[in-house]
């Protein structure tokens, strides 16, 4: 067996969820010749195979996987001068938030409101991560991947990607073809940080008030940022009992304009923003599951709602796989009951 195998490895061990039964092998390559080697293998026995970085965004199941984990675990980060700009180019198993916080000590703009946010670059072009008022297709140049069919690495620029909001070809068409190796972004010098998010701009509006012309740099809007995120229970923290689970479970919806602005007329106090997409608009998936009539710290047996913000599902101890999937359904059916809305849950479900 290669030597970066390992059989029935826990997935409660490889996800902040801390759920799932056993996969059949764990492979940890770290390059391209065992990754090739691994899916080879997984050809050869006719496995099924499935990336995982840090495993911050999947809910497996209580019964395991009967394949191959991969967890691509290179990590090394370079930086390179292009045109005024710099090129950060990231390997797939490189932790996301130690990332952004060496560009912003680089005094590098671009991925500041990035911060705090748990996994691995491999995963952040997946699901086009974004925050605060920024996502990575802002910033990424080009993405070097596996193809697993072919077993040779392709880089493919930013544009065949096709991002959209919380999306892109790796999560539709491309699924199960690619496994990123790479990401590379475009970052500017000495740049203004991103100031558009409500949440970071109340937490500067007193000093701005007393001194209109100040501004926060690149340091203060992360450190504002992680604080943000530290105060509802987003950054993984093993010491706060709400740290077992995935982030935000649920994308804000995104509707049409005539059924957006037809909620508002009947709940005045309900949050609507702009989308990129012509005459749609994006709803807050928090405030539609409080006003279904779900609290912070709500249980359903040994799974919960998080006691500093209702988006996040957690295991509170020893919750299985299917309770926290169950309470997602409970959420899911009575926010449609009362809205007509239907939330999508955002983290992957493995084994299912």
């Amino acid at each position: 067996m290669l030597k970066y195998f390992r059989p029935n490895v826990l997935l409660s061990d490889l996800t902040t969820f801390a759920v799932g039964g056993p996969a059949l092998w764990l492979s940890s390559p770290v390059s391209a010749q065992e990754l090739k080697e691994t899916l080879e293998f997984a050809k050869a026995e006719n496995l099924p195979f499935y990336p995982v970085g840090a495993g911050s965004n999947i809910l497996a199941s209580d019964r395991g996987f009967k394949g191959i984990i991969i967890k691509y675990s290179a990590a090394e980060i370079s930086f390179a001068e292009d045109g005024g700009n710099i090129l950060a180019t990231a390997q797939a198993g490189a932790s996301w938030d130690a990332l952004v916080q060496t560009t912003v000590e680089r005094n590098l703009a671009g991925l500041e409101c990035l911060s705090g946010i748990p996994g691995n670059v491999g995963a952040v072009p997946i699901q086009n991560v974004g925050a605060y008022g920024q996502e990575v297709s802002n910033t990424i140049e080009s993405v070097e991947v596996f193809d697993t069919e072919k077993l040779e690495t392709l880089h493919l620029p930013a544009s065949a990607c096709e991002f959209a909001y919380r999306n892109s070809r790796f999560k539709r068409d491309w699924r199960g073809r690619y496994i990123v190796a790479s990401v590379t972004f475009r970052l500017h010098p000495h740049g203004a940080p991103n100031m558009r998010y409500q949440d970071i701009e109340r937490f500067f509006s007193d000093k701005i008030r007393m001194n209109p012309q100040w501004r926060p740099n690149l340091s203060e809007v992360r450190q504002a940022v992680l604080k943000v995120r530290r105060s509802k229970s987003m950054l993984y923290d093993p010491d706060n009992p709400n740290h077992r689970c995935a982030g935000s479970f649920y994308l804000n919806p995104i509707v049409s304009r005539h059924i957006a602005e037809g909620l508002a007329r009947e709940y005045s106090d309900m949050p609507i923003f702009p989308c990129e997409q012509k005459d749609k608009l994006k709803l807050s998936a928090a405030w539609l599951i409080e006003h279904a009539g779900f609290t912070k710290g709500y249980k359903f047996k040994r799974a919960g709602l998080s006691s500093d913000h209702v988006l996040a599902l957690i295991n509170t101890g020893r919750a299985s796989a299917q309770e926290i999937l169950e309470l997602s359904e409970q959420i899911i059916a009575k926010v449609n009951s009362k809205f007509s809305i239907s939330l999508v849950p955002e983290p992957n479900l493995l084994g299912f």
